[in-house]
Formats: structure tokens, C-alpha cells, sequence
């Protein structure tokens, strides 16, 4: 990445690097204009509550097989058989009805479901995992949520999505409002790209209401109003944004390129700094510069990037996987060989047998390679 756009809308999952006009946010198609209240949010519908004593409850009372049951239950194809959607921020009710959820709508569901069958259960989040993704010309940083659960003694995380990798905080426990502010803020922020400002703006107080710290929502109230040409009142939203959240990428943005629109060069080359000091230090945005430069063939960049996103966090599996497909791509077959067996190491099972498969493929060439020079 050669430059920050000069918009950045902040989401429960998702960041949106865009241009002041963008085309859309990618949201479930939207909803009513008034925000439901936090009980309707998770309420849990009558039908979905009889399936719950169904296929749960009546497993007996030993919580680790009513958590065996849950997950049977809501993935099964005779149960809810729900579907991954990235699109999907919906209510518990919601997310019954269309059979379709993501992070959030899947944590939300889960928890209250769990609740309701006697487990302990709690919502999680994570600033960001590895996921960037490209949608109408606008790229998304996506951070995660998953679900927190305590059974027999035992805690553990159930997740909607068992490939992201975690930043080195990993999943923090969070309250109920603040699982609810994510929801009210991407719901918001599905408004206010649909051009719905007086929505979004309900949306974004209900948030607010939720978690009155809430970085995200305060960066969009902000873009809001920088929209609507309040540009005081986008600038102190900002602000309070950076005072509570320092390191907040979305708003470190947005509130540079504002202070410049107004006039203060010398507040935004302050944040500009700032920003470039966080940047440096992310690894998620290091591999991100060095995806880019794998894809535009430049393997001098990647290996350059990469390697920093590895000395910022080197126990990365999918790292060390990049690292190996650029050491391949400048001939260096050796360094390759050790940046795969690295990745696969730190793979665990789930990824033992695709890291194998390329370490064979690498071997099978790296012989060829050999027999061509023995010619």
C-alpha cells in the first residue's frame, strides 16, 4: 500500500479503507430505520427456544454434552444448518428466520443460546486477524468476535471461524453492552454507505448509549458529521475517539485528513506520525505491504515486509507461509524449504497436511532443480 485513502469507516468486523464516496458497504440488506432495543437484539423466538430443549436441554444436565449438542445443533443440517455470511449483522431472531450469520450474528446467537441452556457464556473480541479482502474497490480490515464459554471447570472459545489468525492479545472478554455498541455501530454503518443519515445517526447513539467509549462508533459519528459539513463537531468526536483509543487506525485516518481539510497542516502531520509510528509496528499491516508486493511481482518487497511482520510476530503460521512463496518466487529453494517446515510447525493439525503437501511439491522441485544442473 503506497498511501492511506482519506476515509475510514470503523465497523464491529470490519474496517473500510475508501474513498469519501464509496460503493457500498458489504451488509445485510437493511433494516429498519429504528434500532431495536438491546432485549430484542437477543431475545431468543419461541421456535428456536423449543428446538433448544429439543436437541440441548434434554441431553441431560452435564453441561459438556449440552455444548456437544449446541454446536450439533446449530450446524446440522436437521437442526438450524446455518451458513457462514460476512454480510449477515442480525438479531438472534434474525439470524433464525435466514439461517445466516457472521462473527458477530454467530457470537450474539451462540451466547444467548448457551445462556439459555445453563452454559456459561460470555462474547469476545479481537482487534483484528488476518482477513483483508477487496469488495467494490474498497478494502477491509476485518477484526473478529467469537464466543467465550466455561464448562465443567474448563474454559474454552468457540469460533464461527477456526482460520483467522488472532493478534498476540487474542480473544478479550467483553460485557454485554459493548457486544450490543458493535452491533448498533455495524448496522450504523451499513446507514449512513446507504446515505440514510438520520438512521445511522440513531444507530450510532444507540451504540453510544451502549459503550460511551466506543472508538468505532465515535470515528463513524464523526465521519457522519464531516459528511453532513459539521466539521467541529466531526473533529471532536475524533478527537475523543484518539483520547480513548490512541492507536486507532480508522480514526488516526479520518481525523488527519479532516484537520487538513480545515486548515491545521500542523495537527495533521502530528497524526500523520502517529499513524506511520503505529503502521511500523503492526504486522498485520506488514504482511498486508507485503501481499501487495508478492502480487505485483516485486519479491525484494515482500521478502522485506514479510520478514518485518515476522519480527513483530513470529509465531504467525500464515507468515511464514508467505515468506516461503516469495523465497520460492526469487529461486531461494533452501530458505523456502525452512519457512515452510517453520509454518508447518506452528500450523498445528489443522494445517499439517496442506504444509506437508507443499513441502513435498518443494522437495520434488528442488530434485528436478538438481538433476537439470547435474546436465
Amino acid at each position: 500500500m503506497t498511501r492511506w485513502p482519506v476515509l475510514l469507516l470503523a465497523f464491529f468486523s470490519v474496517s473500510a479503507f475508501a474513498l469519501p464516496v464509496t460503493q457500498g458497504v458489504p451488509v445485510q440488506a437493511l433494516a429498519a430505520d429504528t434500532p431495536p432495543s438491546a432485549s430484542q437484539i437477543v431475545a431468543v423466538p419461541p421456535g428456536l427456544l423449543a428446538l433448544l430443549r429439543q436437541r440441548v436441554i434434554s441431553a441431560g444436565p452435564d453441561r459438556e454434552a449440552r455444548l456437544q449438542q449446541l454446536v450439533e445443533m446449530i450446524f446440522a443440517r436437521d437442526g438450524m444448518d446455518l451458513q457462514y455470511d460476512a454480510a449477515a449483522t442480525l438479531t438472534v431472531s434474525e439470524t433464525w428466520q435466514q439461517r445466516r450469520a457472521n462473527c458477530l450474528s454467530f457470537t450474539l446467537l451462540f451466547v444467548a443460546l448457551a445462556r439459555s441452556a445453563g452454559i456459561q457464556a460470555r462474547v469476545q473480541e479481537v482487534d483484528q486477524v488476518v482477513s483483508w479482502y477487496q469488495e467494490e474497490g474498497v478494502l477491509y480490515n476485518v477484526g473478529h468476535v467469537n464466543a467465550g464459554i466455561e464448562v465443567n471447570g474448563r474454559s474454552g472459545t468457540v469460533d464461527l471461524d477456526r482460520n483467522v489468525l488472532y493478534d498476540r492479545k487474542g480473544p478479550r472478554p467483553i460485557d454485554d453492552a459493548r457486544a450490543l455498541a458493535h452491533f448498533y455501530n455495524n448496522r450504523g454503518a451499513a446507514q449512513l454507505e446507504a446515505g440514510n443519515v438520520v438512521a445511522a445517526r440513531a444507530w450510532f447513539d444507540a451504540a453510544l448509549r451502549q459503550s460511551a467509549g466506543f472508538s468505532a462508533a465515535l470515528n463513524n459519528l464523526a465521519v457522519l458529521e464531516g459528511r453532513q459539513g459539521n466539521l467541529p463537531l466531526a473533529r471532536a468526536h475524533y478527537m475523543e475517539a484518539l483520547r480513548i483509543s490512541p492507536r486507532h487506525t480508522p480514526s488516526l485516518i479520518n481525523a488527519s485528513s479532516l484537520l487538513a481539510r480545515m486548515g491545521d497542516r500542523a495537527g495533521a502531520a502530528r497524526l500523520q506520525q502517529r499513524l506511520q509510528h503505529v503502521r511500523q509496528r503492526d504486522p498485520f499491516v506488514q504482511y498486508l505491504l507485503g501481499t501487495q508486493a508478492e502480487r505485483a511481482g516485486d519479491s525484494d518487497r515482500a521478502i522485506h515486509f514479510y520478514r518485518r511482520a515476522l519480527r513483530l510476530y513470529d509465531s504467525a503460521h500464515q507468515f511464514h507461509f508467505a515468506l516461503a512463496r516469495v523465497y520460492v518466487m526469487a529461486g531461494d529453494l533452501p530458505r523456502a524449504g525452512r519457512e515452510l517446515q517453520r509454518a508447518q510447525q506452528l500450523g498445528g493439525a489443522a494445517q499439517q497436511s496442506r504444509y506437508q503437501s507443499k513441502l513435498d511439491s518443494l522437495q520434488r522441485w528442488r530434485h528436478q532443480q538438481a538433476a537439470h544442473a547435474a546436465l
